[in-house]
């Protein structure tokens, strides 16, 4: 049975007065049919593989369940902030999985942690925003509007978040105080999804919107730098026409790329955004990548890398079609990927193919990350679990 993620439904943006409960079983991930609450196709069998690198197991810890949110691990130099829905915050040594501090919000929580290692950041289906120290001891709460699904971006001075409304705000990390807002126009049906934000720099920041759109934002000011669209809403219906970005913008070098459902992968010019290349795809939870290529798994889970410079395929796996993949982690000499079963994919950067695999204790929807040199896997049931590839 897929989990109440797997299942986010559209919803109407406001100003519409009509609901969508009909489209509450709508599902993004797997392959799903789109108004069927039971997957369309059952996951592919994985079969034996020979392991071409070692994965150990370094350590386990625990956080507090996800519920129907997707929580993800932040790595922030050799430390990582992770956080359960019940409200659970926690700052570990990556090395040792050791708890640095722990910390409890006086409230469920929806979306986090984003952190700079001195400020760390939660919010709520409220819009309240609860911001800790580098102790773990609470400094301001504030309130963004709406619900917040996205993990606030921390750093240069600020916390920021990106609520279901479309707004974008900003607070003074040590007081809270708003210093700006922006926020694009409503679309008709949107994702039940936290896109992400990225700094590039220290002038600007970058997120997505519905209707494929790609904004830079100036951090000083809030105004846009540059929007460009990375692919435009097509088809006849409401639904055939959601076209969200999805997952985070990522940057490398002075290239960002981005996927959208029902739309494109692509790559933009950080400075000018200008359009790159592009590619008619469509991904449930966004990109990753490096100097050499750009990985994404698409609606059905099949796991592509494309060449960064100009978009060609370098290779695609068809083998975890229906496992309802996470989104993957570009690292070194493979991309990795977690399944809804609990399994951590490692696939070889020159061909896509098995090089190793392990079990973690747990469906895994959000994306690894890397800090130091441990990867760190957050499941649905709260286990946090670091891996050292070798």
């Amino acid at each position: 049975m897929p989990t109440a993620t797997s299942q986010r439904s559209l919803k109407r943006a406001s100003g519409l007065t009509a609901t969508v409960a009909a489209l509450a079983a709508v599902t993004l991930l797997g392959g799903c049919g789109l108004f069927s609450s039971k997957p369309a196709h059952e996951p592919t069998p994985l079969t034996e593989i020979k392991q071409g690198l070692t994965v150990r197991q370094m350590w386990t810890a625990s956080v507090g369940k996800s519920g129907s949110y997707d929580f993800a691990p932040i790595a922030v130099g050799e430390a990582v902030f992770a956080a359960g829905a019940n409200g659970g915050i926690v700052r570990l040594d990556a090395n040792t999985g050791a708890t640095t501090w722990a910390a409890k919000a006086d409230t469920d929580i929806t979306a986090g942690p984003g952190s700079d290692g001195e400020t760390t950041a939660v919010a709520n289906a409220k819009g309240d925003i609860l911001a800790f120290d580098h102790d773990g001891k609470q400094t301001w709460k504030a309130n963004a509007g709406s619900e917040v699904l996205a993990t606030p971006l921390v750093g240069r001075g600020l916390v920021i978040v990106r609520a279901v409304n479309n707004r974008v705000t900003a607070f003074d990390s040590t007081t809270g105080a708003v210093k700006w807002t922006y926020t694009q126009p409503a679309a008709a049906l949107t994702l039940r999804t936290g896109t992400g934000m990225i700094f590039v720099g220290d002038r600007a920041m970058v997120t997505g919107f519905p209707g494929g759109k790609l904004v830079a934002l100036d951090l000083q000011t809030g105004n846009p730098l540059w929007i460009t669209p990375l692919s435009y809403p097509k088809g006849v219906t409401e639904v055939e026409r959601v076209n969200d970005v999805t997952g985070s913008p990522v940057l490398f070098g002075r290239q960002i790329c981005s996927a959208t459902f029902q739309g494109r992968v692509g790559c933009v010019d950080a400075v000018t955004g200008n359009g790159l290349w592009a590619r008619e795809f469509s991904s449930p939870n966004g990109v990753s990548q490096d100097e050499r290529l750009v990985s994404s798994v698409n609606s059905e889970g099949q796991v592509f890398a494309f060449a960064s410079t100009d978009g060609s395929t370098l290779w695609q796996n068809d083998k975890l079609k229906y496992r309802t993949l996470g989104a993957p982690l570009a690292l070194g000499r493979v991309v990795v990927v977690g399944d809804m079963q609990g399994y951590v994919h490692f696939l070889s950067r020159d061909n896509g193919e098995f090089v190793a695999r392990a079990k973690a204790n747990g469906a895994i929807s959000a994306q690894p990350v890397l800090a130091g040199q441990t990867l760190v896997i957050q499941t649905r049931d709260g286990n946090l679990i670091g891996y050292r590839p070798e």
